[in-house]
């Protein structure tokens, strides 16, 4: 059955920003004089969600500079870069498949919510020229990505007194939390493999795996 809705992940998803995000990470661990350097397929096979957890699978020790300093530098030298990165190759394809299937689409993303939308920040939704495909842009209130199962709850929450509730929702996204994501707001999942954690990590979920989200779209409209 066609979905009425689909919430899409933006970093890593729509917005292809993995090589930044290795460069940052070994940029950080350079900075606070630690040894290790990551290459694409080792970043892929440790990072995940909570964030604090990935940097301690990175290999910083929190005893000596904590997870807030470890992310906010983090995020300045995120921040100072994201502009030139890229949506995803399909990206646009993939998003106007959807909204000529009539298909509601919003972004439900762990990034700081003004990040998304508005100009100037880092990876805005806006300058990217794809607000248009969206109903609403739903993110985190800070900069240190903790979940977006609240965020998702919330908003279903308000379709549900709208009386506006989705017959049928999916979730597309890259990562194991997505997933996680999708199963505590009781929709679909489909995960694609051009993101941030490698191929092994998102089928051992059992949710479908595609190559890139314009394989996604079509999985959503056409196999589910």
């Amino acid at each position: 059955m066609k979905p009425s809705l689909v919430l899409w992940d933006w970093n890593g998803t729509l917005l292809d920003d993995v090589a930044l995000c290795v460069d940052a990470l070994n940029r950080l661990l350079r900075i606070y004089h630690y040894p290790q350097q990551y290459s694409l397929a080792q970043y892929r096979e440790i990072f995940g969600f909570p964030i604090e957890d990935y940097y301690i699978r990175a290999g910083f020790d929190f005893s000596k500079n904590s997870y807030k300093e470890l992310a906010d530098d983090y995020m300045q030298d995120y921040l100072a870069r994201a502009g030139a990165c890229p949506l995803a190759e399909s990206a646009v394809p993939a998003l106007s498949l959807l909204k000529g299937a009539g298909v509601q689409q919003v972004i439900l993303s762990a990034s700081n919510l003004p990040g998304l939308g508005q100009q100037g920040t880092a990876a805005p939704v806006t300058e990217r020229g794809v607000r248009p495909y969206f109903d609403r842009l739903l993110g985190l209130d800070n900069i240190y990505a903790r979940s977006k199962v609240e965020v998702g709850l919330a908003y279903l929450s308000e379709l549900k007194q709208r009386g506006a509730v989705p017959a049928q929702a999916i979730m597309i996204g890259d990562s194991v939390h997505d997933f996680e994501v999708a199963q505590a707001l009781g929709v679909r999942c489909v995960l694609q493999t051009a993101g941030h954690q490698s191929a092994q990590q998102l089928r051992a979920t059992g949710a479908p795996v595609v190559p890139d989200v314009l394989a996604a779209a079509q999985y959503c409209l056409n196999e589910l």
